[in-house]
């Protein structure tokens, strides 16, 4: 619209002109060399006109002859300009597919179309990882570090390649010299943080985290979490040495994160050795609040050393309350039970855990209270332990496929700053179903056998129920006997004298004694465990008396 508007005002101005001169006759003369020229205004300007016009197209002629070569040579460079940007967008495509073939074809294409470009380097050594060729692939970064544009994104390809060769000294080199020429680089002040973790520099440690910080490359509850963890590494080395110092830096990190148990048990454990037990107890009853775990009850329950067992249990009772019945506050409660020889409490504390997959703890806790009740030799503790070693497993702390009990600020795979975790570790093998114990082991209802020569009148016991010999094939006679473990003793022997008194009932002409089963629990599941077995065994006679229980067969 504005160009029609231009238009038309030049036409209205020059229609003005033609009109004005129209109006203005005059002539214009021009003597040179003797000859005088005359002619009209208006033809005059046409002629200067036209002539200004031949002049500008004698010099574009003129101009387009002496500058062809230039222009040629620039049409060359920008057609192989725009063949280089289409090979380097195919190459990063094929790159980004997973295609080294391709990648490495347009990668050269790209080099010898464009030069050595950053794109085209990084193109270049991206083509060699995906192949494999890390020589190739050091190489193009290293051209990238002797670059100054490029130095930092070549250290950062430096780095991966000498993590993934596991060459962590090159790699930290890489990543300290990265964070100094560009400080808010995110890639090299983690790799410097896990290095300096890793040390056990928690000093350095914590400038880098302040300084990741205070540039926006962390938000704020982040460092918050990092700062206490590493307080709280500070305090667990100088908890024996330097009391005050593990002191202040515990508080610090609780302060931080209140929630961060190992930080909680080091300051209720200075806290308490110092005899501020009200604070200590203030600041573990807050972590158990918000992650309930037997390292916090352990130090909760010892706060006083010279407490009789009646008062750590009232504190394992104040512990349920906070947590509102959780898991290891009822395991925490049961343990105080037993210690104080209240097996009725112990028990009610841990029934809750039994009636969906008990754990192995809960297990192992039921077992020592059996044990504690009862003596060793009981049934229902062998049958606890037989549990626990097919239960799911407890909650440990565990990072990057590593699991233990203890809490560390790293990880010792990678050095990973606050990689542990409170969680359960996978459970690759099938739980046991959950089932009460039985009182009494439901073993079989013997029948004792009638003598041959019976008293007149008497009926036999066994007459009512009709019962064939067993027969034994020699193949069976004639086999080795394996020898019997502890757990299947008493079954075997059981067997043998079952089998013996077989064999003298097929020749003798009196009844056969026989056992019949008892009615199995409908809560039992099928199949017995080795104590049961164990147990239903040891209800039989000895094979030396003389009622022989024989089992039935038919």
């Amino acid at each position: 619209m504005w160009r029609a508007l231009a238009f038309l005002a030049l036409l209205a101005l020059a229609a003005f002109g033609a009109v004005w001169i129209a109006d203005r006759p005059g002539t214009v003369t021009v003597v040179w060399n003797g000859y005088q020229i005359g002619t009209s205004l208006a033809v005059a300007l046409v002629g200067v006109i036209a002539a200004a016009i031949v002049l500008g197209v004698l010099w574009a002629i003129v101009r387009g002859v002496i500058g062809l070569p230039e222009a040629l040579v620039r049409g060359s460079a920008e057609r192989r300009r725009t063949k280089g940007l289409s090979a380097l967008s195919r190459g990063m495509v094929a790159v980004g597919s997973g295609d080294p073939l391709a990648a490495r074809r347009f990668a050269g294409d790209a080099e010898r179309l464009l030069g050595t470009e950053p794109l085209t380097l990084l193109l270049k050594a991206q083509a060699a990882q995906i192949s494999g060729d890390r020589d190739a692939a050091e190489s193009a970064f290293q051209r990238m570090v002797d670059d100054p544009e490029t130095r930092v994104l070549g250290l950062r390809g430096l780095f991966v390649e000498a993590r993934r060769r596991e060459d962590e000294t090159a790699a930290r080199a890489y990543a300290t010299e990265a964070a100094r020429l560009a400080p808010s680089v995110t890639w090299a002040n983690e790799a410097l943080l896990e290095a300096q973790s890793a040390d056990g520099d928690w000093a350095a440690a914590l400038e880098t985290i302040e300084r990741r910080s205070s540039l926006g490359l962390i938000d704020k509850a982040a460092a918050r979490r990092q700062r206490a963890v590493l307080l709280t590494a500070i305090a667990g080395e100088r908890e024996a040495g330097e009391p005050e110092i593990a002191t202040e830096r515990a508080l610090q990190a609780v302060k931080l994160a209140p929630d961060l148990v190992p930080a909680a048990c080091i300051a209720g454990r200075l806290l308490a050795r110092r005899g501020d037990v009200k604070k200590a107890a203030r600041i573990v009853e807050a972590a158990w609040k918000a992650n309930p775990h037997p390292d916090l009850a352990k130090v909760y329950l010892g706060l006083r050393p010279g407490d009789s067992v009646r008062d750590r249990l009232a504190r394992a009772e104040v512990l349920a309350k906070l947590s509102v019945w959780d898991p290891e506050s009822r395991l925490a409660l049961g343990q105080a039970a037993l210690d104080a020889r209240d097996y009725k409490r112990a028990r009610e504390a841990v029934k809750p855990l039994l009636s969906d997959r008990p754990t192995a703890r809960a297990c192992l806790m039921m077992a020592a209270i059996e044990e504690a009740e009862h003596g060793a030799a009981s049934g229902q503790a062998r049958e606890w332990l037989a549990r626990a070693a097919r239960a799911p497993r407890d909650r440990v702390w565990i990072a990057d496929g590593i699991a233990t009990d203890i809490w560390a600020p790293v990880s010792p795979v990678t050095g990973r700053l606050d990689a542990f975790a409170w969680r359960e570790p996978p459970n690759t093998l099938g739980a046991a179903p959950a089932v009460e114990p039985e009182a009494d082991a439901a073993g079989t209802a013997l029948v004792p056998a009638a003598p041959n020569a019976a008293a007149p009148g008497a009926r036999p016991l066994a007459s009512s129920v009709p019962v064939s010999p067993p027969t034994v094939s020699p193949a069976a006679a004639t086999a080795p006997v394996p020898s019997p473990t502890p757990a299947s003793t008493s079954a075997s022997a059981q067997a043998a004298s079952s089998a013996s008194v077989a064999s003298a009932a097929s020749t003798s002409t009196g009844p056969i004694p026989t056992v019949l089963p008892a009615k199995a629990s409908a809560s039992k599941a099928a199949g017995a465990d080795p104590v049961s077995a164990g147990m239903a065994s040891a209800a039989l006679p000895p094979s030396g008396s003389g009622e022989r229980p024989v089992r039935r067969i038919g």
